[in-house]
């Protein structure tokens, strides 16, 4: 049933319930039986070992296992450890993380209320909030966590704070009255209180209509139960990657080993020399290398307050088109605050945060005029909210300088009280002079709060604040200067204007009246009668102050920012306006509009429209699916429970860490501990880099690969003897393949990584010419290699020493990709970034020659390494032949940049 459509007797009589005494024991015991306890239902988890079974099934880790029992066989103990620890390593990441991800449900689970208040056999008694069942009527009071779906039936000035939910930073008003809107979103809907949310103000009486999995919070947890994580654009190009790699190797092996053996090479020797092919070729390193990247950029971020929970996360960030973002409490401060003070004479604007802002007129800093005062000093006598400063030494000090402090009320109210204390108005000052002594409380019907104060010299005053279309109505004079003057029509007509004019910018606007009270007794009607205007207090729930910037520099990056919020489409249009993030074109575009659009509509318009407004749960996890089927990478960012499916669906979710729900965090990949968006983009120049870096070591290890592979299918097609012995192919893999190529994981961002366009998610990874440079480079380092194998054997003149020969291949080899490794620091050339820029690198470089040097020159190791020392003559050889890849091609590229 739409409960927000039925009338409190028709619920009733639907639920069955008496409406003097409740549900009786037995029959409320009969409803939790079928509609089961008011609890959350979670899916039964996989048992961890089975769950770390699960992680080995990947094709990847099936080869690296094979790579090891083949390391193992050939005697290279090391190898196989060093494999088995990778493998290891992936293993326990991919547990850890999928024993978090479902965490969300049981987050979700503690926003429930351990007890509530019902009426049962007449008699009101508190029971466990898992044993309410539909038809139950339940007591609400401030400060009560709801723990059900609640048809509400009567009020008392209650407001309950939803913001987690339906995305209002203010807290909602309820009463009883019907609705007759079928569609209306949760955040219209007054006489419902949802599960999940908190009381802030007033007391409440309604009747249970949905409990456990039937509630709103209910579906939310059934949306994350449902909604799959989607597989990174890291882990699918890994994974196809790693497959063509293993084939082509293996077969390129086979090709090796059969050429050998037709030219009359000796079987075994062929075979191991294949085998050590196969082992070098194979990049086991590779799993490691985007391990220590993710895990370097993630203790980056951490320098950036952002803390990773799964780690492709970074790396898809680095690839987001569109980042969906929720309004309240990530691109505003989730805070309220006047902005604006209105009289009849002056009009000041309130710059700044907290107790350090400051009053400006048309720029000008200025304590406003004795109007502005007035407005600011009503304003908060006629309110319930409470600053306090902290020490007696602050109570003395200037308060516009005052840092601490503590605030507590309702939002709007105490945005008043925070604006009062800007002009010097504070409540404990103020008390000493006059005394409340009534209240007329605020609530729905009425739109305005009235107290009476009594003065030293006993005189009364009423003061009145609330909407001002009622107060208006309820003013005969307005305050000029000080001075009370009539309330003509032109006045009206300026106040309408202004309050239009404020409207227009989203703002909310609270209205203050004033009025000497006679001696004598009052009716209600007639203390809020007869009343001078003072003037208005314009507010809103304030943009960051550094999301303008952020989301210019990601539109910049070829990055969209889409608004997605449960708030007014007003309030949103003026936020996305001011953050200059809603283009002349943009749309804007509702969810009652959203569900008249058929699926291929949707998907059409969603490109177009930058703001989202008055959506639920499910509309938000439909527009990130709707981008993500039109080929966007989606960063979806939130810090509420109705957040959550969409965060854990988007393809990175970015949660709030201050602000946020745990649920939220728990569903997202990302939490931003100081909730600064522009954090975000921090994470996607970094995302960038770590992609960046791991194209480099695919290329830097691919393109040795195909060197060390070509240069043996070559020599064998000439009919040579072997230029490289199967312990030398293994050495080569250990010491280019190991700190060099680990070195690049940690390189600095070129300086252009966020004046690109970002990749699209089905990009391959040999994209944008790395599958070229790899073949190119890869074949001048085997020609290379090969040349100073032919020359060195054949070129002395004398009898070929096969042993030096292959010792200067070997060698020229190691040097060539050393030399190789600089050029891979650029996507344009090795002297497009200066050399030493990443000194790690270069130690690891000076670290493997040393060890290279060791195998040639050291003499208990060259019998072992079939080496033997080298010339001065030899030396210039190889340097000469290893250079010409890196420089010749890089010199080439240099010039087309150019």
């Amino acid at each position: 049933m739409k409960w927000h459509q039925t009338d409190p007797y028709a619920v009733y009589k639907a639920l069955n319930t008496d409406s003097e005494e409740g549900l009786s024991k037995e029959e409320a015991a009969r409803r939790l039986h079928i509609h089961g306890p008011n609890r959350l239902m979670e899916e039964k988890s996989t048992p961890w070992p089975i769950l770390f079974m699960e992680q080995f099934k990947d094709f990847m880790v099936m080869i690296l296992l094979v790579a090891t029992f083949v390391s193992g066989l050939l005697g290279e103990y090391i190898d196989a450890l060093v494999i088995m620890g990778i493998v290891l390593v992936n293993a326990l990441l991919g547990f850890f993380q999928e024993r978090k991800a479902e965490r969300s449900l049981h987050a979700l689970k503690e926003l429930s209320a351990p007890e509530v208040t019902v009426l049962r056999n007449g008699k009101w008694q508190s029971i466990p909030s898992a044993d309410a069942v539909p038809g139950d009527i339940v007591q609400l009071e401030n400060g009560d966590r709801i723990s059900a779906d609640i048809r509400l039936i009567e009020t008392m000035r209650l407001a309950i704070e939803e913001s987690s939910l339906t995305g209002e930073s203010v807290a909602a008003e309820k009463y009883e009255g019907l609705l007759h809107d079928e569609k209306a979103p949760l955040a219209d809907q007054h006489n419902m209180a949802f599960a999940g949310t908190l009381v802030t103000r007033g007391r409440g009486r309604g009747i249970v209509v949905g409990t456990g999995m039937k509630t709103e919070m209910g579906k939310i947890a059934h949306l994350l139960q449902t909604t799959e994580t989607v597989m990174t654009p890291l882990q699918r190009r890994l994974a196809q990657l790693g497959k063509v790699l293993i084939i082509g190797a293996i077969l390129l092996t086979i090709l090796v080993v059969v050429l050998g053996i037709l030219q009359g090479q000796p079987t075994y020797e062929m075979f191991l020399a294949g085998v050590s092919l196969a082992v070098a070729a194979i990049p086991e390193g590779l799993p490691a290398i985007v391990t220590v990247a993710l895990a370097l950029g993630v203790q980056r971020m951490i320098r950036y307050k952002a803390i990773v929970r799964r780690l492709p996360a970074v790396e898809t960030l680095g690839c987001a088109s569109i980042i969906c973002s929720d309004k309240t409490g990530t691109l505003t401060k989730n805070d309220m605050t006047v902005t604006e003070v209105w009289t009849w004479s002056e009009h000041v604007a309130l710059d700044g945060v907290g107790l350090t802002g400051s009053f400006t007129n048309n720029g000008v800093p200025t304590k406003g005029s004795r109007d502005i005062q007035d407005v600011l000093y009503y304003g908060l006598i006629c309110n319930n909210a409470e600053l306090k400063r902290t020490t007696e030494e602050d109570r003395k000090s200037n308060i516009t300088t005052v840092q601490q402090y503590t605030l507590s009320g309702e939002p709007t109210e105490s945005a008043l009280v925070l604006a009062a204390a800007r002009g010097g108005w504070f409540y404990e000052d103020v008390s000493r002079s006059v005394t409340r002594i009534d209240e007329l409380p605020f609530d729905s019907t009425r739109k305005r709060m009235t107290v009476v104060m009594k003065q030293k010299d006993g005189k009364k005053f009423v003061v009145t604040k609330g909407a001002p279309d009622v107060l208006i109505s309820r003013c005969t004079t307005i305050q000029v200067n000080g001075h009370v003057k009539p309330l003509t029509k032109e006045m009206k007509q300026k106040w309408e204007r202004s309050v239009s004019q404020f409207a227009s910018q989203a703002l909310r606007t609270i209205a203050v009246a004033v009025r000497p009270l006679p001696e004598g007794n009052h009716e209600a009607a007639d203390v809020e009668s007869n009343m001078t205007l003072i003037g208005l207090e314009a507010m809103m729930d304030p943009p960051r102050p550094d999301v303008k910037d952020a989301i210019h520099e990601c539109r910049e990056a070829g990055i969209k920012t889409v608004m997605i919020t449960g708030d007014h489409v007003e309030t949103a249009r003026a936020v996305a306006k001011s953050l200059n993030m809603l283009p002349d074109h943009g749309k804007v575009m509702t969810g009652q509009q959203l569900d008249q659009l058929s699926t291929e509509d949707f998907k059409r318009e969603v490109g177009k429209t930058y703001v989202f407004a008055r959506v639920t749960p499910e509309h938000k996890l439909k527009i990130v699916k709707s981008m993500q089927s039109n080929g966007h990478v989606v960063a979806m960012t939130g810090d509420g429970v109705n957040d959550a499916p969409a965060l854990k669906a988007a393809d990175i979710g970015v949660a709030m860490g201050k602000t946020g729900t745990d649920v939220a965090k728990e569903a997202a990949a990302l939490v931003l501990a100081d909730d600064h968006f522009s954090t975000i983009k921090a994470a996607i120049e970094e995302g960038r880099n770590i992609y960046d870096n791991i194209r480099k070591f695919i290329r830097y290890m691919l393109a040795s690969n195909v060197g060390e592979i070509l240069v043996m299918l070559f020599a064998l097609l000439l009919g040579l003897p072997l230029p490289l012995v199967a312990i030398q192919i293994l050495w080569i893999n250990l010491v280019t393949d190991g700190l060099p190529a680990m070195a690049l994981g940690v390189d600095r961002a070129e300086s252009d990584v966020m004046k690109r366009a970002p990749r699209h998610p089905n990009e391959g990874i040999f994209a944008r010419g790395l599958g070229t440079k790899v073949i190119t480079r890869g074949l001048l380092i085997g020609l290379a290699t090969l040349a100073a194998f032919v020359i060195t054997l054949y070129g002395s003149g004398g009898l070929p020493d096969l042993t030096k020969a292959q010792t200067v291949a070997f060698t020229t080899l190691v040097v060539a990709q050393l030399i190789h490794v600089f050029d891979c620091r650029s996507e344009y050339s090795v002297f497009h970034r200066n050399p030493f820029g990443n000194r790690t690198l270069v130690f690891a470089v000076l670290l493997s020659f040393i060890m290279m040097l060791a195998v040639i020159y050291v003499p208990f190791l060259q019998p072992i390494f079939y080496t033997t020392a080298l010339s001065l003559n030899e030396w210039f050889l190889i340097i000469g032949l290893a250079a010409i890849p890196t420089v010749a091609l890089s010199w080439s590229g240099l010039r087309r940049k150019q």
